[in-house]
């Protein structure tokens, strides 16, 4: 009978085997780890004690033509907080009470849908540094909540030319997500409209990188390397300040104006002035308007509604560029030289105006806006008296000669689609024709037809043909240019780090419409005309330049008429341009007249006054 240390033997064997597999497989390990997977090891372990942190490169500056500054940056102390924060409301209460900022407006800031960052959100900027103190000594206090020095835009002017300059606003996730933001933070700060949209890829800059050693708590060490951010290129526009803040008082006086002939709804309008040779905007206005300012930070919901609806009149909209108006008589020159292009009227045709037209029967009657009559007019004395019954013999002209002729010759100058400016957001407007009628109306088959009184109405700035201001003023800074309109734009350059231009002015042709140096003279007098004996003397009594221009008061259903002027200086050589609009301003000459004239006395070297004119034509 075998021992009991000889029944353990067989045990010890195979104890030992498995005490030999197991320290095998350990040094093997071992080996792997030291040998085959020490590099990467090595590497997860600089990892872990190797931070990269960017920094933020400053956006370009805005600068306008002569080099002054209307956007630049300044830095700022600001906090920031995570979306987690929206839910902790003991975190959200003591954030509210050392930010003295409503519970409510807090939560907007941080989960604000319209500008929704991934990033912890800017809640706050400015902060004293007695909060940043704060903050810091209780920080375990304030989970997701962190403090960080930021640069913000700073506007040296307040809101001059806020339309043309636009806003920025942290990226939103749609923009994140988009193509031409590759290679964006979601921390970064883009423009939003305006200049800052447009130029965005040379305003933004290149972030900077640096890589820091950090201890086992995350607390840096040492900066193992740097590469410094490049801000981004200034942009020089062509906007003139000194004009740019004529053209918004002479918009906001005519509001005054307005209201003071009792029309008490005026509150919006456009203003924009142009170089007629080159298409440089000198100066786009917009009212009502806004503070740029008031993005920076971030914007909560309640101040975004208040910025977008129709009690507040959209102060956001660009209206020079965005709104679409009935173009009123400001589209007799069209029609006028369309007419005379086609051999439909002349120079001296005389037509008779009693009051009410009825060229095509008593039944569809068309009433001039002086329902008196102004008896027998030559073309040129249309212009001047801005006669309906002239050009609506004219328009039914047009119709009766067949193929749409009218809505070609205005599209040649630009109507009815872009005039290409490089800001976003721009209306094409709308020249009827009888394919778009039968579409508007594709579900009332007994309103498709094209009738005569749909391009009689459209003679006269009416019906449903709509413009755009900027439409209204490229198109006379092309009557004005010889028969070619410049395409409008605000980039006059851009300049490199060193200060030198890197893209010099553009010069472009938008449209070159077919029409003679004679009738384009033709219609440049009568336009003079206006000025002098005609609708708008009043606001030009006086003034030491020539002015060619047009009136207009559009009428639109259930408001009141809106008021119009749109001219360019000086008659012989033209340089500038100018168009004014005014929402429910009542007369073209006696409310948006006198404002073009401040305007035009800024560009000219004139002294710029106020006229109170008595016009009441339209």
């Amino acid at each position: 009978m075998p021992t009991f240390r000889e029944r353990l033997k067989p045990r010890f064997a195979i104890l030992g085997v498995v005490v030999v597999a197991v320290l095998g497989i350990l040094l093997f390990r071992l080996w792997t780890m030291q040998i085959l997977a020490g590099p990467a090891f090595a590497a997860r372990a600089d990892d872990n004690r190797i931070r990269e942190v960017t920094t933020v490169a400053p956006r370009g500056r805005i600068l306008d033509r002569k080099g002054r500054e209307l956007v630049t940056n300044r830095p700022t102390m600001a906090v920031l907080a995570a979306r987690s924060v929206a839910e902790n409301a003991e975190v959200m209460n003591k954030l509210s009470s050392l930010l003295d900022m409503p519970v409510a407006e807090l939560k907007d800031r941080i989960t604000s849908v319209k500008e929704a960052a991934l990033a912890p959100r800017v809640v706050a900027i400015d902060v004293p540094m007695t909060t940043v103190a704060y903050l810091a000594e209780h920080e375990s206090q304030f989970p997701g909540v962190e403090v960080a020095t930021r640069s913000v835009r700073r506007y040296p002017y307040g809101d001059l030319a806020a339309h043309v300059l636009g806003y920025t606003g942290e990226i939103s996730e749609d923009q994140l997500a988009g193509a031409d933001f590759q290679g964006y933070d979601p921390t970064d700060v883009v423009g939003k409209s305006g200049a800052e949209s447009s130029f965005e890829s040379v305003l933004q800059g290149d972030r900077g990188l640096r890589r820091l050693e950090v201890d086992a708590a995350g607390r840096p060490k040492r900066i193992i390397s740097e590469t410094e951010p490049e801000a981004g290129r200034d942009v020089v526009l062509t906007i003139d300040a000194d004009v740019q803040k004529v053209t918004e008082e002479a918009l906001a006086q005519a509001i005054k104006d307005a209201h003071a002939d009792g029309y008490y709804k005026a509150k919006a309008g456009a203003a924009i002035a142009i170089d007629t040779r080159t298409g440089e905007i000198l100066a786009m206005a917009s009212a009502p308007t806004y503070d740029p300012a008031v993005f920076l930070g971030g914007v909560s919901n309640k101040e975004w509604r208040s910025l977008t609806t129709t009690s507040s009149e959209f102060p956001l909209s660009n209206r020079a560029i965005q709104a679409q108006y009935p173009a009123a008589s400001t589209f007799k020159a069209m029609t006028g030289l369309a007419g005379l292009n086609y051999g439909l009227t002349r120079q001296w045709a005389t037509y008779t105006c009693r009051g009410l037209w009825t060229g095509m029967g008593k039944q569809w009657g068309k009433y001039c806006w002086n329902r008196s009559g102004h008896g027998v007019e030559t073309f040129m004395d249309g212009f001047a008296d801005s006669c309906d019954t002239v050009f609506y013999e004219i328009g039914y002209a047009f119709y009766k000669d067949k193929g749409e002729k009218l809505q070609k010759f205005a599209r040649s100058f630009g109507y009815g689609q872009l005039t290409g400016i490089d800001l976003g957001g721009e209306a094409t407007g709308r020249v009827p024709d009888a394919a778009w009628k039968k579409a508007y109306n594709q579900n009332y088959p007994e309103y498709q037809g094209w009738l005569p009184g749909d391009t009689v109405n459209m003679a006269i700035g009416q019906g449903d043909l709509l413009v755009t201001p900027l439409q209204v003023v490229a198109s006379y800074a092309g009557i004005a240019n010889n028969g070619k309109v410049m395409k409008p734009h605000v980039l006059r350059k851009v300049l490199g780090s060193d200060g030198k231009t890197v893209l010099g002015p553009t010069k472009e042709v938008a449209f070159a419409p077919k029409v003679s140096k004679k009738n384009l003279s033709i219609v440049g007098s009568a336009l003079h005309n206006v000025t002098t004996i005609g609708t708008a003397k009043g606001a030009f009594r006086g003034f030491g330049i020539q002015v060619a221009g047009k009136t207009g008061t559009a009428e639109v259903t259930g408001k009141d008429d809106y008021a119009w002027f749109v001219g360019y200086a000086p008659v012989q050589q033209p340089k500038y341009a100018v168009v004014v609009v005014l929402e429910q301003g009542g007369h073209g000459g006696s409310i948006a007249a006198p404002a073009g004239r401040q305007i035009l006395a800024e560009l000219l070297g004139q002294r710029v006054e106020h006229v109170k004119a008595k016009d009441n034509s339209r």
